[in-house]
């Protein structure tokens, strides 16, 4: 046993050095967790033997409540809005038009056994929220596009473990679903799940308001109990805990409460932990001996699925929304497939078919083929597009301003226009609204003191502290030219220094 604490801590030690020193050719850091996973597990250097199946679900839903949460958190109203629909009808009829183009192809043309391939379609019917979020936000892509694919990613979950419980249980028992019965769960997870998720964060928001802890570390304890619960209760009554976690990430994300700034970062952490922890545990759980035999139908159902459903899938379910052409090749290219597949991948198994550990071998080959080819080529897709504008550097300072009380005042951070360098205003020039301040510029490698004389430049970073509600006036302010009427107006007829 107490070889795991030293084979863990190498794994991850591991993928730090490899992420850090691969994401200069834009290696998701996922994939090589999945290597790292293959690596040190049994077929290869048989460091840690895992063959635990129902670990690695349970491992695996836990990290995905806190990637949820997480993508639901940094997911702003304005673009949420914006792509519901589409994201929704992805979420849905998308995951079943793919799931029926990929039976269709392995079972009608290439003549696959029906079992096979009515499971495989349905495993591997979602995109996945982890691949998704870990990849996407790695690209400077138009918000709405990126939006659309994160979202569909976190709510098509419940329709493609709707299809594989009853695709399962039918080959288990011999007996055809009711479709009553399937058509009153998929209406009960879609429509308690959000309903739950608003509720329990609201509830949350007005705790985190009303406590006074002396220890900050309480609130991350807090949080942790909260995300949990929402995602556990939700579970509890057969609704969709992915979706309801998801949607109150959603709603503590556009929403001010004391110690915002301390959760956000603290959920940022775990959500790149269970990323990696979760994908370096499947990555044990598989055995690459076993695809000797299977690695050409691996390869090929890849191949229906990114060339042939996806295609399908997308086209059909976005047909009249008005999606510009390269968005809508961009989302065919994204459908990117990781943990939720492999997971449901484990329910034939563990239902007893014969086929399960086929099924799971065939799911996992084509899953790692997703993440390596897809995953890896986002960014020169969308450069080829012309939809993925040059990726500015994160800036290498920034403020937190961490709250012990309520309070309407918050940070908020504008990326000066591009090009780089170009002459933006003087900070005396601004028509900032009464009561902000800026109080932080970063520029390259550099820290600029911001004062009145000072002079923006394009890609600098502006940290201004101001009213949460003038947020976009802020923005205004610093990205539009402002004239002497406006400038009185917004500094109650006094300059700012």
């Amino acid at each position: 046993m107490d070889i795991i604490y030293i084979v863990t801590p190498t794994i991850l030690i591991a993928i730090v050095l490899a992420a850090v020193w691969l994401d200069r050719w834009s290696v998701p850091v996922i994939l090589i967790a999945l290597a790292a996973g293959i690596l040190f597990g049994s077929d290869v250097l048989n460091l840690w033997h895992f063959d635990n199946v129902h670990l690695a679900n349970q491992v695996a839903n836990a990290a995905l409540v806190f990637i949820l949460f997480q993508g639901g958190f940094f997911t702003k109203r304005e673009t949420f809005k914006s792509v519901a629909l589409i994201a929704a009808g992805l979420a849905t009829w998308g995951v079943v038009l793919t799931a029926a183009a990929t039976f269709a192809v392995l079972w009608g043309i290439l003549g696959w056994p029906f079992e096979k391939s009515i499971l495989l379609a349905v495993i591997i019917s979602s995109t996945d929220a982890a691949a998704t979020f870990s990849i996407l936000r790695r690209q400077s892509l138009p918000p709405k596009l990126a939006s659309t694919l994160e979202v569909e990613s976190a709510a098509n979950d419940p329709m493609a473990v709707l299809l594989t419980v009853i695709a399962v249980n039918s080959f288990a028992s011999g007996n055809d679903a009711q479709w009553f019965v399937v058509i009153l769960s998929f209406c009960w997870k879609f429509t308690v799940a959000p309903v739950l998720g608003w509720g329990m964060a609201r509830g949350a928001i007005w705790l985190f308001n009303r406590l006074r802890p002396q220890d900050r570390g309480y609130y991350y304890v807090l949080f942790l109990g909260v995300v949990l619960f929402i995602y556990g209760l939700t579970e509890l009554i057969h609704a969709s805990g992915m979706l309801a976690v998801f949607v109150a990430g959603y709603v503590m994300g556009n929403h001010s409460f004391v110690h915002k700034q301390g959760v956000a970062n603290f959920s940022s952490s775990v959500s790149i932990i269970s990323n990696i922890g979760m994908f370096v545990l499947m990555g044990l759980l598989v055995f690459p001996s076993q695809w000797s035999t299977l690695w050409l139908d691996g390869i090929i159902l890849f191949i229906v699925l990114t060339f042939v459903a996806r295609p399908i899938a997308v086209w059909l379910g976005t047909l009249a929304m008005g999606i510009p052409s390269k968005h809508l090749v961009f989302m065919m290219w994204a459908g990117l497939r990781g943990a939720v597949p492999i997971v449901l991948a484990t329910y034939p198994a563990g239902a007893g078919l014969g086929i399960g550990q086929e099924v799971f071998n065939l799911i996992f080959f084509a899953v790692l083929l997703s993440i390596l080819i897809q995953g890896s080529t986002l960014g020169s897709f969308a450069k080829w597009l012309g939809l993925s504008a040059v990726q500015r550097p994160k800036p290498l300072y920034n403020l937190d301003l961490i709250t012990m009380a309520p309070s309407d005042m918050d940070l908020v951070v504008v990326d000066m226009p591009d090009p780089k360098g170009a002459r933006g205003p003087r900070i005396s020039d601004l028509c900032l609204p009464s009561g902000s301040v800026i109080i932080l510029i970063t520029r390259g490698q550099e820290v600029v003191a911001p004062k009145g004389s000072t002079r923006l430049e394009g890609w600098d970073q502006v940290t201004v502290l101001a009213h949460a509600q003038d947020e976009e006036m802020v923005r205004q302010a610093l990205l539009s030219p402002c004239d002497p009427a406006r400038k009185n107006t917004a500094n109650g007829g006094h300059d700012a220094d």
